[in-house]
């Protein structure tokens, strides 16, 4: 294993790059204070890495109001704070060499209990679209991972930018904003019809919606894909 001062002492640490992309962010967005080294050792990967760097500096961000949450460290915020990427990925309390991620990397959610995740050396078994170093994305509206044209550090900056907006074209509906903004991080919104429902794709405005925890929409998603026989999607990460 690399030593923590050979991941954080690098020639050209990415969070400079990253903090003005930030600045620049098309959407609402809480920047949490935090940060772990510890996870850093865990990853074994440095702070020059987009990945190294949020999980060095930033206790995770928070997107439109709540509508996709990021992973980062341990957050330090003072307001009700993400759980930290080491958290929903289940790391060990102890750097442990031979630990790895559960099916992929956890490495965001978003309300609608969508999951985006970095697949690991070996996404076909399991179960995982894309190639090795590549983001997934698991679509409540699909029950299906999609694999994401994108590295992690080329999602993040997509995140922040206007085409997150177009992604989720037709899985919003009018007044999402208000429903969004006083959930808590372990929250999402359950929609009736389900979104994967052809009632909910023709008329999602029509839909009944109310908070749940975002844990019962993950084990929701892994019973209707087992009912409707489709691919399990396996760990959706803890919250």
């Amino acid at each position: 294993m690399r030593a923590l001062e050979d991941l954080v002492n690098v020639e050209v640490p990415a969070w400079p790059a990253l903090q003005g992309a930030l600045d620049r962010a098309a959407s609402e967005l809480d920047v949490q204070p935090g940060g772990d080294g510890a996870s850093l050792l865990q990853l074994q990967v440095s702070a020059g890495s987009a990945l190294g760097a949020m999980v060095l500096h930033c206790g995770g961000l928070v997107l439109d109001g709540g509508w996709l949450r990021i992973f980062g460290g341990r957050s330090s915020s003072p307001r009700p704070a993400l759980p930290s990427l080491a958290a929903v990925n289940g790391f060990p309390t102890a750097v442990d060499p031979t630990w790895r991620p559960q099916d992929a990397l956890v490495v965001g959610h978003d309300v609608l209990g969508g999951v985006f995740a970095l697949n690991t050396h070996d996404p076909a078994a399991a179960g995982r679209p894309g190639v090795p170093g590549q983001m997934t994305y698991f679509a409540p509206d699909s029950l299906e991972w999609e694999a994401m044209d994108m590295g992690y550090g080329t999602w993040l900056t997509w995140t922040l930018t206007n085409r997150l907006a177009h992604f989720y074209e037709g899985l919003r509906w009018p007044g999402w904003q208000q429903e969004t903004v006083n959930l808590t991080a372990a929250e999402g919104i359950t929609v009736y019809p389900f979104l994967w429902s052809k009632e909910a794709q023709d008329d999602l405005a029509a839909t009944t919606r109310a908070p749940a925890p975002m844990a019962e929409l993950h084990t929701m998603n892994q019973d209707f894909c087992q009912q409707m026989e489709l691919p399990a999607p396996g760990f959706l990460g803890a919250v």
